[in-house]
């Protein structure tokens, strides 16, 4: 099976992190921390937001069966693009959102989704578009978190699960 990696910063990593699950062609995720400052922060050091980290998915998916296209255009549907460290109640800098890639040749399709969604707004988008420079996994306890905890706190609605897991490439 073929394998891709993307990294995407949608908010708190819970909920990020459960959508993308849903998608078919998805074929692991782990939540961790991105793009800072300081060698294998733990999530109290992020949550200080002096880290400069971005909670932060890593989706590994099949590109036969998903595309990064594909992807994108959802992460897109899960975020509002437009606010500034901030997605639903989370706020600060660890909440902001960003796509980061480790492939050079995903470039030209980050930017066509990118420029798609910024046509439809009059305000420029807040999510980062950078090359992973370094991602750290999060802990235990925070992996997988709303498999463990179906009724804990997630800034997603339910439906959008639903959307996620019927969603067709």
């Amino acid at each position: 099976m073929k394998r891709k990696h993307i990294y995407l910063a949608g908010g708190c990593f819970w909920g990020t992190e459960h959508f993308f699950k849903q998608i078919a062609g998805v074929v692991e995720t782990e939540v961790g921390f991105a793009n800072g400052l300081t060698p294998n922060p733990t999530y109290e050091q992020v949550y200080t937001d002096a880290t400069g980290y971005a909670e932060t998915v890593h989706v590994v998916y099949n590109p036969d069966e998903v595309t990064l296209e594909f992807l994108l255009r959802m992460f897109f549907v899960a975020i509002d693009p437009t606010s500034l460290n901030k997605q639903g109640h989370d706020e600060g800098t660890r909440y902001r959102t960003g796509i980061y890639y480790t492939d050079e040749n995903d470039l030209p399709v980050i930017e066509k989704v990118y420029a798609d969604e910024q046509a439809k707004y009059t305000q420029t988008l807040a999510v980062e578009k950078q090359h992973l420079r370094n991602f750290f996994l999060a802990d235990d306890f925070h992996q997988d978190y709303l498999d463990k905890h179906p009724d804990g706190y997630c800034h997603l609605p339910k439906a959008l699960f639903d959307f996620a897991r019927k969603a067709k490439c």
